[in-house]
């Protein structure tokens, strides 16, 4: 979608990376709280920021206890959506089989 490395949950995009920069779609009541991080800003790749989604250049990302806190913004806000609907209009979350 965007020339990187995308990770999903539920078919929804929550982090990924774009270069060197850590990309976390935090949502929009996040948004502002996660621009105020230290190396975070706006994502934009088209002209426009996409709002709820942020780079995070990799100064901001040092470390494996912050690392992980960005990419729990993003499983916690992907985690509040709906069930992306498959092209037969059954929900694409996993369902265990036996």
């Amino acid at each position: 979608m965007f020339g990187g490395l995308a990770f999903l949950l539920h078919s929804h995009m929550f982090c990924g990376i774009i270069n060197e920069d850590l990309m976390v779609r935090v949502g929009p009541q996040q948004y502002e709280a996660a621009l105020s991080q230290q190396h975070a800003r706006p994502m934009d790749f088209t002209g426009r920021p996409l709002h709820g989604y942020v780079y995070v250049a990799p100064e901001g990302y040092q470390g494996t206890s912050v690392l992980k806190q960005w990419v729990q913004r993003g499983i916690d806000f992907v985690s509040t959506l709906p069930a992306k609907q498959s092209p037969g209009g059954k929900s694409r979350r996993a369902v265990p089989t036996r």
